[in-house]
């Protein structure tokens, strides 16, 4: 696996695969064609059929328009390339208006890009384990918690950017906590975050803490649905679900800042193993390699923060992603918004719930995390295109897209 410095991305939303990949695709593209006269980038599949709503042309025009050329996005959302649903081709023209030269490359999910006949881009290989089961097993046999593993293979300079990740996750909560008005779109969606904020004081205990997950995952959300600077984790969708859980127990049980970075490289392993054996791309396994992967994590956490054993750690990550199984990815008018905020809450609550259940146990079960994530593959894989981030499917049936 690689690193998980790969997977934490601090950037801008709405959305990592559709938004953050295309803009560093158009990076790399101006950088090596500077002189070109003119670019035209046609985008297939889901980058095409939801690219609107989630500002793709935007981002890679925003870009290419420093070379002072003309720019023409080609929308192609009924063409699906075979390597993966979110492609797109960037070419470079002559003064004719003639391609001097082309680029296939694709937006894997969590602001990744990868392209066929050329190394992907970002850290070689630096784990030498690859499943949950052979470093649940490393750990039980050595005494090690993930997070050390994490450290062994990553090194202690983790740490440095993991403070980063912990700032940038803080300060997203904090401003969208703070905001109010709407949200962008033809949705007319008021923010949240702080009506909900406010009302959680009102109750007490359990109440108030269930409230207080809520507003602060749904504070992150918004804060991407605008466009603000979020982490991916492990995308700009899901962002908020791992940022709500850490946020409200920092605040409550007063853990050090040692005791969340170690709770970030954690969950950060249980998100790399979903990564590297099958996707957390909504265009390619559904809304479950998004909001469900990133529930497994914040549960991963929870329970690293609790004490909880390497066995209840595997199995409350296995309950967060278990349960969001099959979940489709059908953002309405192509937009993060519907459903994608209030998914966001309620699997923060998720996460802490299967922490509480995994708690109660050995942590012995039938079902590994493993195991679920292949199967997760292969049900994100037999889903229709029309529930994989197309917005033609599902909730977003019916509506139009921007």
């Amino acid at each position: 696996m690689k690193s998980i410095r790969e997977l934490y991305r601090i950037g801008t939303g709405p959305s990592s695969s559709h938004t953050m990949g295309p803009r560093k695709a158009a990076e790399m593209f101006l950088a090596g064609h500077a002189g070109a006269k003119g670019f035209e980038v046609t985008l297939y599949g889901s980058l095409a059929a939801t690219g609107k709503g989630h500002m793709t042309d935007e981002a890679i025009i925003d870009v290419l328009s420093h070379a002072n050329v003309p720019v023409n996005i080609v929308w192609k959302p009924e063409v699906f390339l075979p390597y993966h649903p979110n492609g797109m081709k960037f070419a470079a023209l002559n003064s004719a208006g003639f391609p001097e030269d082309e680029w296939t490359v694709y937006s894997v999910g969590g602001g990744a890009l990868e392209y066929e006949g050329m190394p992907h881009e970002g850290s070689g290989e630096i784990y030498t384990m690859n499943s949950m089961t052979e470093i649940k097993n490393y750990c039980e046999r050595t005494g090690h918690c993930y997070w050390e593993y994490v450290e062994h293979c990553e090194g202690t300079g983790i740490y440095d950017f993991l403070r980063e990740v912990w700032e940038a996750m803080k300060a997203s909560v904090e401003r969208g906590i703070n905001r109010e008005g709407r949200l962008p779109g033809p949705l007319n969606l008021k923010r949240k975050a702080l009506t909900y904020y406010v009302k959680a004081g009102g109750y007490r205990d359990n109440l108030k803490s269930r409230g207080l997950v809520f507003a602060y995952a749904l504070a992150v959300s918004e804060e991407n649905a605008s466009g603000g600077v979020i982490v991916t984790a492990p995308t700009c969708g899901s962002s908020g679900v791992v940022p709500g859980v850490l946020y409200h127990l920092w605040k409550s049980r007063n853990f050090s800042e040692d005791q969340m970075l170690h709770a970030l490289a954690t969950a950060g392993l249980f998100g790399n193993i979903v990564k590297h054996n099958a996707s957390i791309s909504g265009a390619d396994v559904g809304c479950q390699g998004e909001v469900g992967v990133a529930c497994a994590m914040a549960a991963a956490a929870a329970s690293q923060l609790f004490g909880g054993s390497p066995a209840q750690i595997e199995y409350a990550a296995e309950m967060g992603l278990e349960h969001h199984l099959g979940m489709t990815c059908d953002p309405v008018c192509g937009l993060v918004q519907i459903p994608c905020i209030e998914r966001n809450a309620y699997a923060a609550a998720r996460a802490l719930d299967a922490n509480i259940y995994a708690s109660f146990t050995d942590g012995v079960h039938r079902v590994s995390f493993d195991k679920l994530v292949k199967v997760m593959k292969e049900t994100g894989h037999d889903l229709p295109s029309l529930y994989k981030e197309t917005g033609t499917g599902g909730l977003a049936k019916d509506y139009e897209q921007m």
